[in-house]
C-alpha cells in the first residue's frame, strides 16, 4: 500500500504537473557591480504577462508548456535585454542589464503667473446662468439668495440679508460687483 503514493508522486515529478504550466525564474543584477536590481521588469510581450523582480533581485513567472518565449528584461537607467526560448520545463534565466547613462535632461520650468499676482484662493464666481435659473418670487432673482445656496455658506439673522461663509463672519467676505467691491450688499 506504500507503494502507490511514491509511484504517483514519481509519475507527477516526471512528468510535470496536470496543468501543462512551466516556471521561468532567476536574478536580474547590474552587469558591472553585480548588486541585485529590485523592482526591475520582467515581460512577455505577446502573452501581455509580466512580473517584478522583488527585495532580493528575483523574479518568477508561469507559463504554458511548449509555448515560445520572448521575455523582456528592463530597469530605470539601464538598457533592455531579451531572451527567446521555447518553455518545455522549468527553466532559469539569470540576466546582467548594463547601466545605460544615455539619460535625458530635464528641465523644469515655472510659470511666470505668480500666486501673490492673482490671489483667487477661496474664490467663488457664480455664473449669470445659474442665477438665472434659480426660481424667483416675483420678479429678479436675489444674488445674495443664490449664494446661499452655495455649499458652506449660510445665510444670516432674520432681517438680515448678512453671509456666514464656513463659520465667519459677514464683514469678512468680499463681494465685488465687475471688478468693483461692493461695501453693503444689504437690501
Amino acid at each position: 500500500m506504500i507503494r502507490i503514493p511514491v509511484v504517483i508522486f514519481v509519475f507527477l515529478t516526471l512528468f510535470g504537473n496536470a496543468a501543462g504550466q512551466i516556471t521561468v525564474s532567476g536574478f536580474v543584477t547590474d552587469k558591472q557591480s553585480g548588486e541585485r536590481l529590485i523592482d526591475a521588469n520582467v515581460f512577455e510581450k505577446e502573452m501581455r504577462k509580466g512580473t517584478i523582480t522583488n527585495a532580493y533581485g528575483y523574479y518568477s513567472i508561469s507559463f504554458k508548456a511548449n509555448d515560445t518565449i520572448h521575455l523582456i528584461y528592463s530597469y530605470i537607467g539601464y538598457g533592455k535585454d531579451s531572451v527567446s526560448f521555447s518553455g518545455v520545463k522549468d527553466t532559469v534565466i539569470n540576466i546582467a542589464l548594463v547601466p545605460d547613462n544615455n539619460i535625458r535632461e530635464v528641465t523644469v520650468t515655472r510659470n511666470r503667473l505668480n500666486i501673490e499676482d492673482k490671489p483667487e484662493m477661496g474664490v467663488v464666481t457664480v455664473p449669470v446662468k445659474m442665477i438665472k435659473k434659480i426660481p424667483a418670487l416675483g420678479g429678479e432673482p436675489d444674488v445674495i439668495k443664490v449664494l446661499q445656496l452655495l455649499p458652506g455658506v449660510q445665510s444670516g439673522d432674520e432681517g438680515k440679508s448678512g453671509l456666514y461663509v464656513r463659520g465667519g463672519s459677514p464683514d469678512q467676505n468680499l463681494i465685488l460687483l465687475d471688478d468693483v467691491p461692493l461695501y453693503y450688499v444689504n437690501h
